[in-house]
């Protein structure tokens, strides 16, 4: 399955990851944070599904 995630950064300089395809929207101090913690959550999330 592929995924998409979107990227964004808050006024307050925290960086937000979306996975659309699973209603993902994680927080992160840096792009790269969030990107991890989007990640992680997918895989969580997929593994709920199999």
């Amino acid at each position: 399955m592929k995924l998409t995630i979107e990227f964004d950064r808050e006024a307050d300089g925290r960086w937000i990851a979306e996975v659309p395809e699973l209603n993902i929207l994680l927080y992160g101090d840096s792009q790269q944070d969030a990107l991890q913690r989007a990640q992680a959550a997918a895989r969580e999330i997929l593994q709920d599904r199999v």
